[in-house]
């Protein structure tokens, strides 16, 4: 067993109203970092296998497939994973894992509710940017939940995960109803305003593509990008349409 320590991703500065508490919050997460104590054969497993469920989806991706990936044996893939749905669904879970790790330092910061809001989405945003292989592992699995591509042993683990992601959905509610009370976001449906948010800060994994020479402000400058859309769309209008 070994610590793999994953580098927290902070946020740039967000508002401008707001610059000096961004700077800490970046500076205080630059010097942390988020733990996990995984068996390294597992932890390269789990790295290898997003991937290849990123590039070729989950019916097009094998267990011989992720092997070459690692340069190992199938056996070494059993030896973690009794098949590739148990495999598929570790990658999912481990996903979710990092997004609620990344969130969780911000989401009962007190005070207004905009700043906090950025602060979580940006993290998010760039948990999408960072982890994107995990991250369409679990947009895979949504989809073919919905498609109904799963079979009836595989629905039940299913549900289990997809269950997981929408109590990390709910992460947001507090912030976002907190939000319309203050004035600064203006929505009428919780529901639909979090989905359609979280369809824009997601939004990464479909797009983005590392660029030669791009550096980590680089990263931030796209991030804080989506959260502006994405708060935008959360502050909606005050005219009524005709």
């Amino acid at each position: 067993m070994f610590i793999i320590a994953l580098p927290v991703k902070s946020p740039s500065v967000l508002c401008r109203n707001d610059k000096r508490a961004d700077r800490e919050v970046v500076r205080a997460m630059s010097l942390g970092v988020r733990e996990h104590v995984v068996d390294s054969s597992r932890a390269d497993i789990l790295r290898a296998a997003a991937t290849c469920f990123m590039e070729r989806g989950y019916a097009s991706t094998s267990i011989d497939d992720v092997a070459r990936s690692l340069g190992a044996t199938k056996g070494r893939i059993y030896h973690h994973f009794p098949s590739k749905a148990d495999l598929f669904a570790e990658v999912f879970r481990a996903g979710m894992d990092m997004n609620y790790q990344a969130v969780e330092p911000y989401r009962h910061l007190p005070g207004p509710a905009l700043p906090r809001w950025r602060k979580m989405a940006m993290v998010h945003v760039l948990q999408m940017i960072d982890t994107k292989p995990f991250q369409r592992a679990v947009w895979i699995g949504v989809e073919m939940h919905l498609r109904g591509a799963t079979t009836p042993a595989q629905r039940e683990v299913f549900n289990e995960l997809l269950e997981y992601r929408s109590t990390y959905g709910k992460l947001f509610r507090e912030t976002l109803l907190q939000g319309r009370e203050e004035g600064v976001f203006r929505f009428e449906d919780m529901s639909i305003a979090n989905q359609l948010m979280f369809m824009t800060l997601n939004s990464p994994i479909f797009w983005y593509s590392p660029r030669v020479g791009e550096t980590r402000s680089d990263i931030e400058v796209i991030a804080r990008q989506v959260v502006d859309f994405a708060q935008g769309g959360l502050r909606g209008t005050q005219e009524n349409p005709t």
